[in-house]
């Protein structure tokens, strides 16, 4: 038997009635468990924006900075923060 795997956003309010309502077709119907969704209700969100943060990368959209340019901006800003709110 083939079958198809959708993917449905219900409501909190509504869940028990919705299985209620598939009670009747579970022979026909399979409910499981995203074990990633589990884990990060944003997982398939942050998946997607990782990959248009690589093709943004690629296509030279923006720019990835090496371990070291991090660290001297981020010292840099650090310095500056510490700088304006010093009293």
């Amino acid at each position: 038997m083939i079958m198809q795997t959708l993917t449905l956003d219900i409501q909190d309010n509504f869940i028990q009635e919705f299985l209620t309502i598939i009670e009747n077709h579970k022979d026909k119907i399979q409910l499981k468990k995203d074990k990633n969704l589990e884990y990060d209700p944003y997982f398939y969100h942050r998946q997607e924006q990782l990959q248009q943060d690589i093709k943004d990368i690629d296509n030279g959209k923006i720019q990835m900075l090496s371990q070291q340019q991090y660290d001297t901006e981020m010292n840099h800003f650090m310095e500056e923060l510490k700088s304006k709110y010093a009293h």
